[in-house]
């Protein structure tokens, strides 16, 4: 039984596979055509899928859409109709590509693909729901989600048992948390849908100084999480932006440009709006806990990519287990759809032992092989040096421990926004240059963003604050106080992004401000060739502890091919690249041809 998930055209685009209940392949559209949060119809993602298990289109016996079109264009149409005359320029964008394309979904399907088969779709939330709960490795579990809207849904609750999932309660749009998250995202001068990663890290260089305005003007947060927005501050309904002139008036000033230079204003708007969005998370938490009675969570929906709230949930000990959708976002979407046609809608059996889910490490993407990366490197005349399988542990480790950054592009393509040590970029954490060094040198991108530790599972309690496995870097924990440093007296009074170029650790360059790191646990059974190298290098160096961040540069999305990964070790300040068993020193490269302007892209202020 071949069932075929996709989610198009609002961001994240992508297809799943799943073949008699299980998750085969699963890819966003954005790694092939290199544009990041494609939301194209996934014409590639769905080629890959489909090649990748030697099928063609008619072999798929259902195709599951991730939610429902004209829900969906029902809740549109009511709010520009409740905004009315307000909002008409927006209403004659929008409408038109509904008319002529997203309404009609089947022939949409049916045109792109040639599939003649049936079609399910689901609601969104159902969606996010059934990717949170059937893949988890619980036989039964609450549920939440938290997204910015999906038809009307916004936040939702309910139970996984079995093979079923019951929706118990919801929150509609225009009330949202991950709206409200996304307003601060647009005016502090980042991008919606693309810098609400960026807000959360700069968090820990402001205060909370608007946080009670926030409460007291912008939600209504009540004591059971549930929340009513004030819309009077708010455009995104019928506007083409996400904040109006009341909001302006609200925080003194008109949104940050993009690019220009940061303030300590930008840094303590993120800090409140962060402790907000925390705030919800534990109080909507604390109530499905009360009302479930289970102790098992599964969460779900961009929200649930906030990894420094899904931290703070687990420390509270609201539920005694945590499992997130490593696609949280509506990428995971395709894949929640096509289980919930295997499991609810043909009610097939479920098992789960409580100990490993079913993603797989989430290493769904694809994979080259030896031939394939040889005759590329051949036939582009690229030196390299071809190492044996075990030697390459110890060759990275040593070449890590020297200082260098190395690209590290092995096995299946990762399946959501995280690197996990399939397309990554490493380097040495206990190096105080690294994480400057790793942003402006090689991501191009903001230096006060922080970089991701990889530490192998059977260490994680020495470096961190944390007893549970974090495979796909979605919680934030404390670094161990055994291993901080003490901070002068001088030091303690920095403020904003001076704060950045204090060691604060033994492990400095993961090791935010606020003495935190978003923390990924490596397996031994689902990346042995990355917990081997990680295993070499606490073996000779003593240290359990790596950086790693995803193998890009910024406003590109993550490598995908061989190809992708050459281009982007040739046009950074990477040392290395191992791709395979192929391991190449970029002194020895050729520079690329007629490519010598591509770094004005990435100029940052």
């Amino acid at each position: 039984m071949n069932i075929l998930g996709i989610s198009a055209f609002y961001h994240d685009s992508a297809a799943c596979l799943v073949q008699d209940g299980r998750i085969i392949s699963a890819a966003q559209e954005e790694r092939f055509t290199r544009k990041k949060h494609d939301a194209a119809f996934p014409v590639n993602a769905i080629r890959f899928c489909l090649q990748n298990s030697g099928l063609q289109i008619h072999d798929v016996d259902f195709l599951a859409f991730y939610d429902k079109p004209f829900l969906k264009f029902e809740r549109i149409l009511e709010t520009y109709l409740a905004y009315a005359p307000t909002g008409f320029a927006s209403f004659i964008k929008a409408v038109p590509v509904w008319i002529k394309q997203k309404l009609w979904m089947k022939e949409v399907i049916k045109n792109e693909l040639g599939y003649e088969g049936k079609i399910i779709f689901t609601e969104h939330h159902e969606s996010h729901a059934a990717s949170a709960f059937f893949p988890s490795p619980f036989q039964e579990a609450s549920f939440i989600t938290m997204d910015g809207v999906g038809e009307w849904t916004t936040t939702s609750y309910g139970i996984g048992k079995d093979n079923n999932i019951n929706i118990i309660a919801d929150i509609h749009f225009p009330h949202s948390l991950g709206l409200l998250y996304s307003a601060f995202t647009y005016y502090t001068g980042f991008k919606v849908n693309s810098g609400e990663y960026k807000v959360m890290g700069l968090a820990p260089y402001g205060e909370p100084k608007y946080k009670d305005i926030i409460l007291s003007k912008l939600i209504d947060l009540k004591d059971d999480g549930s929340f009513k927005m004030n819309m009077k501050y708010f455009n995104y309904c019928a506007g083409l932006t996400m904040t109006n002139g009341e909001f302006d008036k609200l925080f003194g000033g008109p949104p940050r440009k993009p690019e220009s230079p940061l303030t300590q204003r930008e840094m303590d708007l993120a800090r409140s709006v962060q402790e907000v969005t925390e705030e919800a998370m534990l109080r909507i938490a604390r109530h499905v806990r009360k009302e479930t009675g289970q102790k098992n969570l599964c969460l779900s929906g961009g929200v649930a990519l906030n990894c420094v709230g899904n931290g703070k949930i687990l420390r509270e000990g609201i539920f005694d287990n945590i499992w997130i959708q490593p696609a949280a976002g509506d990428a995971g979407s395709a894949l929640g759809a096509a289980l919930f046609v295997w499991y609810q809608y043909l009610d097939n059996k479920r098992t789960a032992d409580n100990k490993r889910d079913l993603q797989r490490g989430s290493y769904l993407g694809p994979v080259f092989k030896r031939d394939y990366v040889s005759e590329y490197l051949k036939k582009n005349d690229i030196p390299y040096t071809e190492l044996k399988d075990e030697e390459i542990p110890e060759k990275i480790a040593d070449l890590i421990a020297q200082e260098n950054v190395i690209g590290w592009f092995q096995g299946g393509m990762e399946f959501g926004p995280r690197a996990l040590g399939s397309r990554s970029i490493i380097g040495d954490a206990r190096s105080p240059k690294m994480q400057e060094v790793m942003n402006l040198k090689i991501k191009f991108r903001e230096s006060f963003r922080p970089f991701a530790p990889s530490v192998i599972k059977e260490k994680v309690s020495e470096y961190f604050e944390l007893d549970k496995e974090s495979p796909y870097m979605l919680l934030v924990a404390p670094v161990r106080k055994e291993i901080r440093r003490d901070m002068t007296d001088d030091e303690q009074k920095l403020f904003g992004l001076d704060k950045l170029h204090v060691k604060r650790s033994t492990i400095p360059a993961i090791t935010h401000v606020d003495y935190s790191a978003r923390v990924q646990t490596v397996d031994e059974e689902t990346n042995p060739l990355y917990h081997k190298m990680i295993s070499k290098f606490y073996e000779k160096y003593g240290c359990a502890v790596i950086i790693n961040t995803s193998f890009n540069v910024r406003g590109e999305p993550i490598v995908c091919t061989p190809e992708d990964a050459y281009r982007c070790f040739m046009r950074t300040n990477m040392d290395y690249l191992i791709v395979g068993n192929f391991l190449l020193d970029k002194t020895k490269q050729k520079p690329l041809e007629g490519d010598t302007d591509w770094q004005k892209e990435f100029e940052l202020d």
